[in-house]
């Protein structure tokens, strides 16, 4: 049966390259916006969705974080990592020296943010729900425009390549879960994403709670924060690691874990992306 897999469209995003990457003969389902493909999984309509979560650049994809946190109880039940080369697109016969707006998801934007204040200082900088929808908008601006997208996406919309690889930062990855109504079984090079938080703030509780992880030799991987939206200066931790929730010796860790904070909640345990290059 042929997997119906949701993903931030429209064609030719990098979330739809992540896609291609994962399951090439799946049925990809397009949708505007994270919260749009967590909603498609939830309903029953996509089988799975893909949504960018970090890059190595620009840190955590927040939109995402923060739906898994309070918006959803889907789970991460695979993770993939993409390489990432932006592109300068226009349409064909524009001169970069013209060129008045310039589009993009405002991840890219923010990787390129050298490059754009050098090449154009004086370019109005439009944030766009994706890097292919960036493309379409600047088809259809009155300005002189371009945006910033892989280089797919001009063959996919008729664009001229007027520059490549403008990120700043040549070592740009993003990393991608795919997101499901259960998380993967074991496999035995896991990992396992959480979040917590307490009820109220003390010294050394955020020690103790690492403790329990510290003290049965688990690896984190990860560890960051997001406001609990309750108040200023209250946060919710994050916190990736080796291994799977059903390993004894990590149900036994976030079980004490649990025991000592207020909310918590298993995001998901799933296989460990390992790079091609190992």
């Amino acid at each position: 049966m042929t997997r119906r897999l949701a993903y931030l469209g429209p064609a030719g995003s990098y979330t739809e390259q992540a896609a291609l990457n994962y399951d090439s003969s799946a049925e990809f389902l397009p949708f505007a916006s994270e919260s749009a493909v967590v909603a498609a999984v939830r309903s029953g309509d996509a089988d799975e969705g893909l949504v960018a979560i970090e890059n190595s650049l620009e840190g955590s994809v927040t939109s995402t974080v923060d739906l898994l946190i309070h918006e959803t109880d889907v789970m991460i039940r695979h993770e993939r990592v993409l390489e990432i080369e932006h592109c300068l697109l226009a349409r064909k016969g524009t001169e970069r020296r013209r060129i008045e707006v310039i589009y993009s998801h405002p991840q890219a934007l923010a990787q390129c943010r050298a490059f754009l204040a050098e090449s154009f200082p004086d370019a109005q900088l439009v944030a766009s729900l994706s890097t292919s929808a960036a493309v379409e908008q600047m088809q259809r601006s009155d300005l002189v425009a371009a945006a910033i997208a892989n280089e797919r996406c001009a063959t996919l919309y008729g664009a001229e390549v007027l520059g490549r690889g403008v990120q700043d930062d040549p070592n740009n990855q993003t990393r991608f879960v795919v997101l499901a109504p259960t998380d993967h079984p074991p496999t035995g090079a896991d990992k396992t994403s959480i979040c917590f938080d307490f009820d109220a703030d003390a010294a050394g509780i955020l020690y103790s709670v690492l403790g329990e992880l510290a003290t049965r030799n688990i690896n984190l991987t990860k560890i960051e924060s997001r406001p609990t939206r309750r108040s200023l200066g209250r946060y919710i931790f994050l916190v990736d690691m080796e291994g799977h929730r059903e390993d004894s010796v990590v149900k036994q860790a976030l079980d004490r874990v649990e025991s000592q904070v207020s909310l918590f909640k298993v995001l998901g345990s799933y296989p460990m992306h390992v790079s091609s290059a190992v």
